[in-house]
């Protein structure tokens, strides 16, 4: 059984005990709980189901494993014949999240 949510502008499609980063949430701890009820479609032995948008009363419910950084991206300015050359550093934060159950 597989499903397809939405959360943070994004689509992702899950099975259970896939373990999935996510965008960063600051108030979400090691063990908690995190329930997606935005479920778009939900794919199963016996077919799929599609949502217009949304399916009523599906639910994915996943526990947060920890906060991840991603790789490190560097952003390069430069002007030429300006004596103008920046070098800065990113890293993005996720929430990595494993898929506990499958609710339709």
């Amino acid at each position: 059984m597989y499903a397809i949510i939405c959360d943070g502008g994004r689509q992702y499609k899950v099975t259970e005990g896939l373990l999935l980063d996510i965008d960063f949430r600051d108030t979400a701890e090691t063990g908690d709980a995190i329930e997606f009820d935005r479920v778009l479609a939900v794919g199963s032995d016996n077919g799929l189901k599609l949502g217009q948008p949304t399916v009523a009363g599906a639910k994915v419910q996943a526990e947060v494993v920890g906060l991840e950084q991603g790789p490190k991206l560097f952003v390069q300015k430069f002007r030429r014949r300006k004596n103008y050359d920046v070098r800065t550093g990113h890293r993005q934060k996720f929430t990595r999240v494993m898929i506990k159950s499958i609710q339709a």
